[in-house]
């Protein structure tokens, strides 16, 4: 008996110990879109499935994208990189480059502008804009037999994840399925996933089951002209992509393709460590579609858990040692209208007044200049990028003006210049802590920022009329974009939870750590998290 328990005692012991020393033969690095730590904590009394398995990991449920830019491709870069978006060089999804001799002035994230006919709407997709390298980069130069995956359903997901040096980059490109690279040839797994996707968008869906946590949500939410949001099951006509895009379905697809490519690649089976990257982007067109609080929603977040727990059932069953991060590139933030009706009447829409558009007409009758566009921007909020063809005493003048207008404006929080923002050093310490002007640094690049940063108050939707497209969105400075989970799991990890402020940044350094992958502190604005609970640490020596 006294020998039974005594080898009961030392394997208990030896799995920690393993998780703590050995390095996993596979990362998996999941990014959920929009899954902001409300979300998260809304919904996990009720997971059952891969969220469940994670919360039973190490725990950060207060993580931050700690920059103001709180958008896609911004967040996607921080997340595997280290680095926050002033260092990456993705400051936000479109930004404007008044320079070009090209009519588009815009430049998406991940655009390659150079190619002839690329524009941000109908681009060449490139990683060319990321500054900086992702951890599969890093572990490539360490050992180029390691190999680097990166499947997502946007290709800003999948880029900013993977890095340039990816072996495999796929996205979901439309109707079509995954695809990548101009010229990259599409691999037999591909084609044969590709197949998959076209049958399942070729049936109908008669929509998903409402589970019992979602019954208190089954109510419409009128957003104007006879259309309402927050009862959906997510059915849809044969062939409906955009219904398809913006439901489980999507995130179903993103995983199948994930698993077969670490079946077929041999993924975490050979003496190195690889990675791979999901980027799961269902839950953001849901929340852009029908808002964050509705069953649409809530049908997600319970899709999203059974699929991950079937897939991390499918990992166990090859056998493969692996970690898993998981967090999301932004939070987001629920309709006004749903929000006014659930006890926050001072939930509004912005002004259209505020629009680059409506800003520029205005101060152009307020300065005199009228008839060209004076204001270049991507919406009611962020980077504001002052005509280069003005006169030094003009630009001074719209920019003026402009400030003035925008301080005066009751929806606006903030409004500072680019010469304040880059007079303010990077910012350390509590993310939790730090003012709005430390926020725009994080955000901020000298050769890409605009001239002005508008911000505005909490509780303002940038979006003007929910009736012609998105209904709600993120982007904001404050807490409910930035708040994201951080979970990291690995089979063996003695779970803890530490509910202080942490950042994505810290993400990358993190599991450089567990594969003894050294990265220079310099190189990187992120920390090492100690995954050990107790005595011991997964960090190098300080």
């Amino acid at each position: 008996m006294l020998r039974k328990v005594a080898t009961a005692l030392l394997l208990a012991t030896a799995i920690p110990a393993t998780a703590q020393t050995t390095p996993p033969k596979l990362i998996v690095a999941i990014s959920v879109d929009q899954f902001s730590a409300d979300l998260f904590s809304e919904y996990r009394q009720y997971y059952s499935g891969g969220l469940k398995r994670l919360t039973q990991g190490v725990v950060f449920p207060k993580g931050y994208q700690s920059h103001a830019a709180t958008e896609t491709c911004p967040g996607h870069s921080t997340i595997l990189t280290g680095s926050r978006p002033s260092r990456t060089g993705i400051i936000a999804n479109t930004w404007f480059d008044l320079s070009t001799a090209r009519e588009d002035k815009a430049v998406y994230c991940a655009e390659d502008e150079s190619q002839p006919g690329s524009n941000s709407g109908n681009y060449v997709a490139s990683p060319i804009h990321l500054k900086v390298p992702t951890l599969g980069g890093r572990m490539k130069i360490a050992n180029p037999a390691t190999r680097v995956v990166s499947v997502a359903g946007k290709d800003r997901a999948a880029i900013m994840m993977g890095g340039p040096t990816a072996d495999q980059t796929w996205w979901i490109g439309g109707a079509q399925g995954f695809v990548s690279y101009k010229g990259v040839a599409t691999p037999p797994l591909v084609a044969k996933i590709n197949e998959a996707f076209a049958a399942r968008l070729a049936q109908p869906n008669a929509g998903f089951d409402l589970p019992q946590q979602c019954m208190a949500k089954d109510f419409p939410v009128a957003i104007g002209a006879g259309k309402s949001v927050g009862t959906g099951r997510f059915a849809r006509a044969a062939g409906d992509f955009k219904a398809f895009r913006a439901s489980p379905e999507q995130d179903a697809m993103t995983l199948v393709l994930a698993a077969g490519a670490i079946e077929s690649m041999a993924l975490g089976k050979q003496a190195q460590t690889d990675i791979i990257s999901i980027g799961l982007s269902a839950t953001d067109y849901v929340g852009h579609t029908y808002g964050t609080e509705g069953t649409e929603s809530c049908i997600q977040i319970d899709r999203l858990d059974r699929e991950l727990g079937a897939f991390f059932d499918r990992l166990d069953k090859d056998g493969i040692d692996y970690a898993v991060v998981l967090t999301a590139d932004h939070g987001g933030h629920d309709l006004p209208e749903r929000h006014r009706e659930n006890a926050m009447p001072m939930e509004n829409r912005v002004d259209a007044a505020l629009t680059p558009k409506a800003l520029s007409a205005t101060i152009g009758a307020m300065t005199g200049l009228s008839g060209k566009t004076l204001i270049w921007g991507d919406g009611p909020a962020g980077d504001l990028y002052i005509d280069k063809g003005l006169t030094a005493a003009q630009r001074a003048k719209v920019e003026a003006e402009t400030l003035k207008l925008l301080r005066a404006h009751p929806q606006v929080e903030a409004a500072f210049t680019k010469a304040q923002i880059a007079a303010v050093p990077s910012p350390s310490g509590p993310p939790e802590s730090w003012s709005l002007l430390q926020e725009a640094r994080a955000s901020f690049d000298p050769a890409r920022s605009g001239d002005i940063l508008l911000l505005l108050k909490p509780r303002i939707t940038p979006i003007v009329d929910p009736t012609k497209g998105y209904v709600a969105t993120h982007g904001s400075p404050w807490d409910y974009d930035r708040r994201v989970p951080i979970l990291f799991w690995r089979k063996g990890l003695t779970h803890f939870e530490q509910p202080l402020g942490v950042e994505t940044v810290d993400i990358m350094p993190t599991l450089a750590a567990l594969i003894g992958l050294p990265v220079p502190k310099s190189e990187i604005d992120g920390r090492c998290l100690d995954l050990v609970a107790g005595e011991g640490s997964s960090c190098p020596a300080q």
